[in-house]
């Protein structure tokens, strides 16, 4: 199937005719058009894109956009676009899910579809609380966060997505804030590119029942100097005068001041996003400060569809049988009168 664009889409040709609804102020907004702005760069033909949610504010995606799409179940959209991917291997295949609906009630779906490495793409929507269900406390949540279901503060340990994704296997995790339309448009390019299962993390502000989750590094005041945004095979540098870096000390990350104790740019560690050992990843996932952004881990591999196709072959290849007759009859048969 020829899936390449002859003519150019604009970002209006990916938007439906469907009434946008989410609350005033979401961050939901700025990726839906970020999304729409990221298709008309990948190279696919519309109706070779589709778009599966599981359930909860980000699940309405799929209405939004001018693609086919499925609102599927809870947790379960993973599965769903794993079963399309295998079935049309040529589809641009996008699941849109959030922290709640991924690593709760769809916690083995997703960890599982990250092992396989399904040439796919998910969005992950993290506001670290149950939106559509009025504000319980999920899996992101915080200890000590006081919510709907947790009045008097979450006791509950915090995942960390990123964390549970290189657990996973994950080759390619990106993390970037919603507020970070520019970025978020060449990252959603880069995970269509990648071949193999891409995680994107948008921390996600939800301004009604979780409003300022993540000010502290995502606020356009201190942005430059909270967060360090990564880019492959360049050095790991942040700050609003671009002094502050990153260097290893023992088996620990190191923030240090570009220019003190003769400490220079050539000492700052570059970034490498395609190496295969996650060790130095999954440092960059668990600092809180930076905050590290962008293309953490890039890794290629084979993936669940190449692995299958190639099992495929060499069974074919091996098989004394060439049709399904040959199978039908080739052990002991008989004859009923």
């Amino acid at each position: 199937m020829d899936t390449t664009v002859e003519n150019k889409y604009t970002f209006k040709d990916f938007a439906s005719d469907q009434e946008v609804r989410w609350c005033p102020g979401c961050d939901d907004y700025v990726i839906l058009r970020a999304m729409q702005k990221a298709l008309p760069e990948i190279g696919v033909k519309k109706e070779d894109i589709v778009f599966i949610s599981g359930i909860g504010c980000s699940s309405r995606f799929p209405y939004y956009m001018d693609t086919y799409g499925m609102h599927s179940i809870h947790g379960r959209a993973p599965a769903i676009a794993t079963g399309t991917k295998l079935a049309n291997p040529n589809l641009s295949v996008w699941v849109i899910t959030g922290d709640g609906d991924s690593m709760a009630i769809g916690g083995n779906h997703f960890i599982h579809a990250l092992r396989r490495n399904v040439d796919l793409n998910i969005l992950l929507f993290n506001n670290e609380i149950y939106g559509l269900t009025k504000g319980q406390f999920s899996p992101t949540s915080l200890v000590g966060q006081k919510t709907k279901s947790s009045p008097y503060g979450n006791t509950q340990p915090p995942f960390s997505a990123g964390e549970l994704a290189i657990g996973a296997q994950a080759r390619f995790f990106a993390r970037i804030g919603g507020n970070t339309p520019k970025e978020m448009t060449q990252i959603f390019i880069e995970a269509e590119k990648f071949k193999g299962t891409s995680l994107i993390e948008v921390m996600q502000n939800c301004p009604i029942f979780n409003d300022g989750c993540f000010d502290q590094f995502t606020d356009k005041a201190v942005r430059a100097d909270k967060q360090l945004f990564v880019e492959h095979g360049k050095p790991m540098i942040f700050g609003k005068d671009r002094n502050q870096g990153l260097v290893l000390n023992g088996l620990k990350l190191e923030v240090v001041a570009i220019g003190e104790n003769n400490i220079t740019e050539e000492d700052i560690l570059v970034h490498d996003a395609k190496e295969q050992d996650p060790t130095l990843h999954q440092m960059l996932v668990r600092l809180d400060y930076p905050k590290v952004m962008g293309v953490i881990r890039s890794f290629n591999d084979i993936t669940l569809e190449e692995r299958k196709d190639a099992q495929t072959q060499e069974v074919k290849s091996n098989s004394k049988f060439r049709k399904t007759d040959d199978l039908f009859f080739s052990g002991d048969i008989y004859e009923v009168e």
